[in-house]
């Protein structure tokens, strides 16, 4: 029998705030545990909830850019349950009237409807030492805001669920409401899964893989998870509805515990907040004012700059990059070339030096006139190469360290013919290789007369003089 997927997402997003959703402890990450806390978040008696106007702007943002009906009246719900990481025993979230509904994108070919967009607080962090087998409890992230993005179950394959993680961290980090982070948790994923046999329109029993920390992991859990479902319906087994946890290390997914309904969690209308009223024209104030994201950049770029689409791609990866692009292109590098540099060297060294970015150390105009001085035949691509890597982290200007160093193309014809000719009368082996039909030896010829020019010579000059002498009788 052929089995289909059918998947449904639930995608945690924290909120890049400066203050909780309920206080003005602070949201910064890495702080030291127990820091951040107050007796809001902490939920000590008599301490009182108020609401961060900036989480329901941001939660708006979002949902108008995923294409949502923005609720007039929502309201908060007290969501009734007891962990560690939760001292107040509940949770205030949305449930009977979240701020968002019925939104859709096209990702990977498909239409992925949006169910709802409700606003959160986050619980605290567990942490288990397997040596001692204590449990610690930092509380930092208790009342971190949160967007609860909820799909409805229109996946199919590991590939789509990716596309629109992708596209999903792309229009928060574009909106600016969160930076995405997945190693960090700021973005953190649970698939509810299930199988049918093809052609069917009943949905199976589903499980729900919690708190998936990677797309490579969102993949793997997919795959086997799956796999495992269907090979319990063919040996006639049913599946158990229940929350399962993904093992990145065996690649394999093991029950938590059962799957809980709505009704265990006992909600009930938070009664220390008051509903949260939106005017149609703070919807559209919002809506005026959203900035273009990255699906539109690669439209306009592709007509206004003629960029391939790969090229696109890589330039509006990131806001930050999309924004060194169009300042480079601004201070008059052509588009190609500035894309390129950003493919290549940019992306590169940020690598290198495990930088995102939004870290970037060279400003704009820096890359600008390096490519200016490309152009201008005053130094060749390879030693722009080398004076991009020895400014990218000081931001040195660019011409005082070409002056310093002597890095300036070598403009002089009459010394690359004489050095040609100095390079072919001591490699006469090569000279004949090259004359008997083996081209390599040409690429060693252009080699040993640039080693000689200290690198700095044009090499397309190089290679037109070499070939002039080399065919001469």
């Amino acid at each position: 029998m052929n089995w289909e997927i059918v998947m449904g997402l639930e995608t945690h997003v924290e909120l890049s705030t400066e203050s909780k959703i309920f206080c003005s402890c602070s949201t910064g990450f890495g702080g030291a545990p127990n820091s951040q806390c107050c007796p809001v978040c902490m939920g000590l008696p008599g301490a009182l909830p108020v609401l961060n106007e900036k989480v329901v702007e941001y939660g708006v943002k979002v949902g108008l850019a995923l294409g949502c009906t923005i609720t007039p009246v929502s309201r908060f719900d007290r969501k009734n349950y007891f962990y560690p990481d939760l001292p107040k025993g509940y949770q205030i979230s949305q449930l009977y009237a979240p701020l968002c509904r019925n939104g859709r994108v096209e990702v990977a070919g498909t239409t992925i409807g949006i169910h709802e967009i409700h606003m959160e607080e986050d619980a605290g962090k567990l942490y288990h030492d397997p040596e001692t087998g204590e449990t610690r409890c930092d509380f930092n992230r208790c009342g971190v805001p949160l967007l609860e993005i909820v799909t409805e179950p229109d996946f199919r394959t590991a590939q789509q669920v990716v596309a629109y993680l992708e596209l999903l961290r792309e229009h928060l980090q574009y909106l600016g409401v969160s930076d995405g982070k997945m190693e960090e948790g700021s973005l953190r994923c649970d698939v509810n899964l299930s199988v049918r046999p093809v052609g069917g329109d009943t949905l199976g029993t589903r499980t729900e893989m919690k708190n998936l920390g990677s797309f490579k992991g969102i993949a793997r859990a997919i795959a086997y998870e799956s796999q495992r479902q269907i090979a319990l319906l063919e040996r006639g087994e049913r599946v158990a509805q229940e929350t399962r946890r993904f093992d990145e290390e065996r690649g394999e997914t093991f029950s938590m515990r059962s799957k809980e309904e709505a009704r265990d969690y006992r909600y009930f209308p938070e009664p220390d907040l008051p509903p949260v009223v939106l005017s149609q024209e703070y919807i559209k104030h919002i809506r005026d004012h959203l900035p273009e994201l990255g699906e539109a950049k690669r439209r306009r770029y592709a007509q206004e700059y003629q960029l391939p689409e790969y090229d696109g791609q890589m330039v509006t990866s990131h806001p930050a990059l999309a924004r060194f692009f169009e300042e480079l292109v601004g201070l008059g590098a052509p588009p190609k070339q500035g894309a390129n540099w950003i493919m290549g060297e940019v992306l590169g060294a940020l690598s290198e030096r495990g930088l995102s970015p939004e870290q970037l150390p060279m400003p704009p105009k820096t890359l600008a006139r390096l490519i200016a001085l490309v152009a201008e035949g005053k130094l060749n691509r390879n030693t722009a190469v080398k004076v991009f890597q020895a400014v990218f982290d000081t931001d040195e200007d660019v011409d005082e360290y070409v002056a310093a160093h002597h890095l300036e193309q070598v403009q002089d014809v009459e010394l690359v013919e004489k050095t040609v000719a100095l390079v072919l009368e001591d490699n006469p082996r090569s000279v004949a290789d090259y004359r008997g039909g083996k081209e390599k030896a040409f690429g060693f010829l252009v080699g040993q007369t640039m080693g000689r020019l200290q690198g700095k010579a044009d090499p397309q000059t190089v290679r037109r003089v070499l070939l002039e002498q080399l065919t001469k009788k």
